[in-house]
C-alpha cells in the first residue's frame, strides 16, 4: 500500500483558502501514484472555536462532494482527515473515507474530546470505532486526542485493523508525547499508523507537524519533519505477520485479568 500524507498549514477560520489549500495538496499528491491520500484534522477550518457553528459544514455537503469528485478523478482511496460539521444543530468533528470510485465507504466521530480546550462544550463525542476495507485491507480511522487511550486503539486491533490512519491537530509544545504516543500504538498492536498533522497558528497555539507513517516495530516509513509538503511511504503488509510470528501479544493476552 503506498500512501501519500498531506501536511500543510491552515488558516484558522478561513474556508476558501484551506479548500484550496488541501485541493492543491491532494493534485500535488496525486502525481505519486499513490493507493491512498490521507488529510489532516478539521481541514475546513482549522482548529478556531469562535464562530465555529457558522463555519462548521452544514450536513458535510461540501467536504463531502469535494473528497468524493477527487477520488473519483484520480482513482485513488482518500482519507479525508475530519471537519467541523454541523447535522441536526450539532456540531460533530468528523472523518470520511472515499474509495477510487468517490463512494464514501466510512465515516467517524472524533471519541475523545480535549477537555483542557473545552472541546467537549462544543462537539459531540463518537461512540463507536470505524473500520473499513481499503483495497482489500482492513483499516481504521481515530482522530488526534483519541491516540492518548490505548484502551480504545487496542478495540481496533482486535477487529483486525493492519492500518490505523490518525489525522490531528497536535500542537508544538507537547511533539515528544506525539512521537511516542504514535510509536507505542504501532508497537503494543502491531499494526501500522500513518500520523497526519497539520502546522500552522491558532490564537494561543502552534501545531506542530512531524506527520509519521511507523510500522509494527516502530520503526518509521516516513520520519516526522515540520516541513510542509506531500510525503509518500510505502507500507509492506508482510511485516505484520512476521512481528506476529515472532511475538504473538494477542495469543498471549491474559483477557481473564483484564
Amino acid at each position: 500500500m503506498k500512501v501519500s500524507i498531506i501536511q500543510c498549514s491552515l488558516a484558522l477560520g478561513d474556508v476558501e483558502k484551506n479548500f484550496h489549500t488541501i485541493e492543491e495538496g491532494i493534485r500535488d499528491a496525486s502525481k505519486e501514484k499513490p493507493d491512498v491520500i490521507v488529510l489532516p484534522e478539521m481541514w475546513n477550518t482549522s482548529f478556531i472555536f469562535e464562530n465555529i457553528e457558522n463555519l462548521a459544514d452544514l450536513d458535510s455537503k461540501r467536504a463531502k462532494a469535494f473528497l468524493s469528485n477527487f477520488a473519483k478523478e484520480f482513482c485513488v482511496n482518500i482519507v479525508g482527515g475530519s471537519v467541523a460539521s454541523k447535522r441536526d444543530g450539532k456540531l460533530y468533528n468528523t472523518c470520511y473515507v472515499y474509495d477510487r470510485a468517490g463512494k464514501e465507504i466510512a465515516s467517524y466521530n472524533k471519541a475523545h474530546l480535549f477537555s483542557p480546550s473545552r472541546e467537549y462544550g462544543l462537539f459531540e463525542r463518537g461512540n463507536q470505532i470505524s473500520t473499513f476495507e481499503i483495497d482489500g485491507v482492513k483499516c481504521g480511522v481515530a482522530i488526534c486526542y483519541d491516540v492518548r487511550f490505548p484502551e480504545w486503539i487496542r478495540k481496533y486491533a482486535l477487529a483486525d485493523v493492519q492500518v490505523l490512519f490518525l489525522p490531528a491537530a497536535w500542537p508544538t509544545v507537547r511533539s515528544l508525547h506525539w512521537d511516542i504516543l504514535n510509536r507505542a500504538r504501532a508497537i503494543e498492536n502491531q499494526m501500522f499508523v500513518v500520523a497526519v498533522n497539520s502546522t500552522g497558528q491558532a490564537p494561543s497555539v502552534q501545531f506542530g507537524g512531524r506527520s509519521a507513517v511507523i510500522d509494527p516495530w516502530g520503526e518509521y516509513i516516513i520520519k516526522p519533519d515540520t516541513i510542509n509538503g506531500i510525503k509518500t511511504g510505502e507500507i509492506d503488509l508482510s511485516v505484520i505477520q512476521n512481528i506476529r510470528a515472532y511475538i504473538n501479544v494477542f495469543k498471549d493476552r491474559r483477557e481473564e485479568l483484564y
